[in-house]
């Protein structure tokens, strides 16, 4: 066993030294000794005497299996399941994964006669209490055909006969491919063999560097690392790749995930799959150990602080789930302090409710909840705010196995204590109230209850409330861990109150009102914080303040936010009505925009008439929710006050503008917002009106040390920007020798002449390092500048969209679009004016390929293109572009002509290794590059003239390749040999050519006994035979039958 370790800590060692002989087959190999450590068996698929390809399924393991795990049931039962798992009803690849996910995960209800009795039994198709019961393989290259698609994944994991895990590797020693090309091929599958993925539970992307999984429905931002084995999570920021698959495949670790951690959210038109990450799986298990541990004793459930963005509601899905298991049938309450936080919490346990196994009940009223809890013995899931807890003569429930799971368990709700409030009455006589603590009502009702407190923020070190209900952290999950992980993205903050033009008594009033909201626990300091609060109102709402404000973010939002991902932006307002002020000045200012801006507010009795138009009713705030999450929607900017600031994630939203003093958790919950995960959105930008800077530091000293280190200070002037202009500078320096100048401020000619000239300076072969570094650099140049560029100068702003410029370009000339997809010229020529338009705004249309044929696609077969490449000034340029569709051209030989693709491959990494050494020049190599695409095209003539289709061309090419072999035969003679020796191939072609020895050994013989009735090949001409079936070998191997 150690050897094995210390093997595969060479390869990784070889990795890291990019030795190029670590190829794509020794990093699987690697893999499958990993699961071979695990205890899993090997298959190397095509040893496994298979006759049908098109089945997903391992038949007689799955039969096997099913017989031993259900003994009592009789064949006929069995029999009944196979059909199932066999026989889905129609519907999309997603429901049928999801049907199948439900078999897995419970078992198949089937139905059947014994002696003529109707019976009803649960068929389990894995035994989750005993992992050693179950058949678990790890099975390398197992084709599979589909609809004339014949695909090969890397590694697929059957347990008992299931293929329930897909992963797709990529070469580690390869920089041009990576995670990301095996995340597209796992796309490609699903679309090729899409039957594979009814049975898929986890998909998996691996290159050593970088190792992800996922499920059929996550994009590439949604596949995520396992960077623990035991759920110790400090020390993760590089997990090893080790990590990742011991982390998640030991045998009954992957059972407890496909049991108790993948589920189907999402409204019935679009559901999502959605696999647990391994902070979510590590904080839930300790959560319920826990759990056990309370309901016999103190019933502290503990708190879950798990940071805002990170999938806590989810969490508690996951918790909720496995409590039922663990406590044996509890009851669960769901408890939080908004209404609106109910409902968006109750919606998400609702469209779980498959995975939860029983229907989530939202209380309507105190006496309903009272009505749901008095005398209920087990089960159910009830959602209430805690307010709907009343003082009663007895409590509701004594029982021991109720779970209440509270969210955002620390804003001061809580409280023990018994107060007395002196309040005046009608008559205006002091009256004393004695008022008692929610967190006092709520144990009076349910007395033996187990208490959990789920939090996103962290609690505050003065808060003893808190701790007293629910005791210590059962886990922690903080900001710094989370923006690792890509479970969130950092939030930056960016101060603008300058720009209302404040004067020192109206910052004066602002700062002592974060002073008194921090305070807000006596009577006096509360009614003096009313009196500043109303003070704020009208200041804050002053016509020449909200006039200043809205023509600022109007400014903001179009120079700098709203090119930025989908536009999405929220403005938090002070109050109802100055949101109102808000809406109507943006509408003064942009009449056009009445589609793009939204009020999201509550609605009273006493709003004035024409407010309840623009608020609407509660169905037309859901019709607003819904837009706003559309990124495609007009609906772009909304105006909030209260709603929203939690539970509410757009993830594509990165901008938020404040103008509302808030402090703690409640300031910590509403910049969250903007820390969603999207594409490549580098981080949520939060813009101050109101001075928030110091409430931000004082919230972050309840967080984590390194949370405080990294996060105390989120001002982009002192963070992002210098980052950015640090950047700036290392590309002005890489780009050092060519002057771009005259690119700001110059004509649209003079700026395409300078962008192309740019990327033929980067492409330059004679500095080799510098494409690679200028790529890293100008990347992370365009990640910092999407987060400050409202601080830079215009200079600085002109400078970095030529910088992205370039390097977009150079991205799409080398690598191509996304996925690897060869863009034509005029693509780019569009993307870059795109480009251009967002970040500079700039009017005229550039053309950076001024081809005639620039809408098509090149052919390296249109001498026209040929001829046009040939001339382009930016000869590195024109190198680039010959070299990738030669590259293709050949890439595509090398799957059905072996002597070609050899010939012309040999040829170009000749030329190119020249190239690159400095042998020759850029001109020499493209004229002996456009000879070779001449030879390529007089190819394809040749198959013509003789009347071969390409396919045949390709043996007659491998019959005719000795020297002089034309000498010894008739070339009508070597046309029927061609012929006949492709027509017997494809009539003969089995799957099992492709990597069976023993049916590639009878394929060889075959060919052989035909070119002996020709008496081909001549004496001493032995290597032929040996071309010829190298060609055949070749063409079997990616034929599809």
């Amino acid at each position: 066993m150690p050897l094995r370790k210390n093997r595969i800590q060479q390869l990784r060692i070889i990795v890291e030294e990019k030795k190029t002989c670590f190829t794509e087959d020794t990093f699987e190999q690697a893999v499958i000794e990993l699961f071979e450590n695990m205890g899993y068996t090997h298959i190397y698929a095509p040893d496994m005497n298979r006759t049908d390809y098109s089945r997903p399924l391992l038949d007689d393991v799955l039969r096997d299996c099913l017989v031993r795990l259900n003994r009592s049931l009789p064949a006929v039962a069995i029999d009944e399941a196979i059909l199932k798992l066999n026989d889905f009803d129609a519907g999309s690849l997603l429901q049928k994964n999801m049907v199948f996910m439900d078999y897995l995960q419970n078992g198949i209800t089937v139905k059947y006669a014994v002696k003529g009795e109707e019976r009803s039994s649960v068929v389990k198709l894995i035994d989750y209490a005993d992992a050693d019961k179950n058949d678990f393989y790890v099975v390398n290259q197992y084709a599979f055909v589909e609809n004339g698609n014949n695909r090969r994944p890397d590694i697929i994991l059957f347990v008992n006969g299931l293929p329930l895990v897909l992963m797709e590797l990529k070469s580690p020693s390869k920089d041009e491919v990576g995670a990301e090309n095996a995340y597209n091929q796992i796309r490609n599958y699903m679309k090729d063999i899409p039957s594979m993925f009814y049975y898929n539970a986890i998909s998996v992307i691996s290159d050593l560097s970088t190792n992800k999984a996922g499920t059929i429905t996550s994009g590439l931002d949604r596949f995520m690392e396992w960077k623990t084995k035991d759920g110790d999570y400090e020390n993760t920021a590089y997990a090893q790749f080790d990590t990742f698959y011991e982390g998640m495949f030991q045998k009954a670790r992957l059972l407890d995930i496909l049991k108790n951690f993948i589920l189907f959210s999402g409204d019935g038109q679009k559901p999502i799959k959605i696999l647990a990450g391994y902070h979510q799986y590590f904080a839930v298990r300790k959560a319920i150990e826990k759990a056990k541990i309370a309901t016999k004793t103190d019933g502290k459930g503990g708190v879950f602080w798990h940071t805002q963005g990170s999938g806590k509601s989810l969490s508690m899905v996951f918790y909720a789930h496995l409590l039922q298991e663990a406590l044996d049938s509890p009851t669960i309450v769901v408890m939080t302090d908004r209404i609106d936080l109910d409902d968006q919490l109750y919606t998400q346990f609702a469209r779980c409710a498959p995975f939860l196994r029983q229907t989530p009940v939202q209380a309507t009223s105190k006496e309903n909840l009272s009505k749901l809890l008095d005398g209920r013995e087990a089960n159910g899931i009830i959602f209430t705010t805690m307010f709907k807890f009343e003082r009663g003569e007895k409590p509701l429930s004594e029982r021991r196995n109720i779970v209440v799971m509270a969210d955002e368990a620390h804003r001061g709700q809580y409280g023990f204590d018994e107060k007395i409030v002196i309040k005046e009455n009608e008559q205006g006589e002091k009256e004393a109230h004695t008022v008692i603590g929610n967190a006092r009502i709520i144990h009076d009702a349910l007395p033996n209850a187990t208490y959990i407190g789920f939090t996103g923020t962290p609690i505050s070190a003065k808060d003893r409330n808190t701790r007293e209900v629910f005791g210590d952290y059962i886990d922690v999950y903080d900001m710094t861990q989370a923006v690792e992980d890509g479970a969130t993205r950092p939030v930056y903050y960016e101060s603008r109150v300058i720009k209302l033009h404040l004067d020192q008594n109206t910052l004066a009033l602002i700062d002592a009102t974060y002073d008194a909201l921090e305070q807000q626990s006596d009577a006096a300091t509360i009614e003096k914080s009313k009196k500043m609060l109303g003070q704020m109102e009208s200041v804050l709402g002053a016509d020449s303040t909200i006039q200043s404000l809205c023509e600022d973010i109007v400014n903001h939002y179009e120079k700098y936010r709203a090119n930025l991902l989908t536009g999405k932006a929220m403005i938090v307002g002070y109050s109802r009505p100055i949101g109102m002020k808000i809406y109507r000045k943006l509408l003064e200012l942009r009449p056009t925009w009445n589609e793009k801006i939204g009020v999201v507010m509550t609605g009273g009795n006493n709003d004035p008439e024409d407010w309840k138009e623009i608020i609407g009713t509660k169905s037309y705030k859901e019709e607003l929710a819904r837009k706003f999450k559309d990124n495609d929607d007009p609906m772009k900017i909304a105006i909030v006050v209260d709603m929203w600031l939690t539970g509410f994630d757009v993830p594509s939203l990165a901008t938020m503008y404040v103008y509302k003093p808030m402090h703690g958790y409640n300031l910590m919950q509403a910049i969250a917002r903007v820390n969603r995960v999207f594409k490549d959105k580098e981080g949520g930008l939060i813009v101050d009106y109101v001075g928030i800077a110091s409430a931000l530091k004082a919230a972050m000293k309840e967080y984590t040390k390194r949370d405080q280190s990294r996060y105390g200070d989120m001002d982009i002037a002192r963070v992002a920007y210098p980052k950015f202009q640090e950047k700036l500078q290392v590309c002005k320096d890489l780009l050092h020798g060519f002057d771009f100048s005259g690119f700001i401020g110059g004509s649209p000619l003079m700026m395409a002449k300078l962008v192309t000239g740019g990327v033929n300076f980067v492409l330059d072969a004679k500095a080799p390092k510098r494409k690679d570094l200028f790529l890293r650099e100008a990347l992370l140049l365009k990640q910092s500048h999407s987060l400050c560029s409202s601080m830079t100068t215009e200079q600085e702003r002109h400078e970095a969209a030529y910088m992205e410029a370039v390097r977009s370009t150079v991205v799409k000339i080398t690598y191509g679009g996304s996925g690897g997809k060869t863009l034509s010229l005029k693509e780019i020529n569009a993307q870059i004016n795109e480009l251009l338009k967002a970040s500079i705004q700039s009017q005229g249309v550039i053309s950076l390929f001024d081809s005639k044929k620039a809408d098509e696609n090149i052919s390296l077969f249109d001498p026209a293109v040929l001829d046009e490449i040939s001339k382009m000034k930016e000869k590195n340029i024109a190198v680039e572009i010959l070299k990738k569709l030669m590259a293709e051209q050949v890439s595509l030989y090398k799957r059905t002509n072996v002597v070609q693709s050899q010939k012309f491959s040999e040829k170009i990494t000749q030329l190119m290794n020249s190239y690159y050494n400095g042998l020759i020049t850029n001109e020499e190599v493209i004229k002996e590059l456009l000879k070779t695409a001449q030879e390529i095209t007089e190819l394809y003539n040749n198959g013509k003239k003789l009347g071969l289709t390409q396919e045949e061309l390709a043996f007659y090419d491998a019959l005719t390749k000795p020297e002089n072999i034309k000498d010894f035969y008739q070339n009508n003679e070597l046309i029927d040999l061609t012929r006949e020796l492709t027509e017997m191939l494809r009539k003969n072609r089995t799957i099992d050519w492709q990597k069976k020895e023993t049916a590639r050994a009878s394929m060889r013989k075959m060919v052989k006994h035909l070119l002996k009735k020709y008496k081909y090949p001549p004496e001493d001409y032995d290597t032929a035979i040996s071309t010829v079936i190298s060609q055949c070998e070749m063409w079997t191997d990616n034929m599809v039958v």
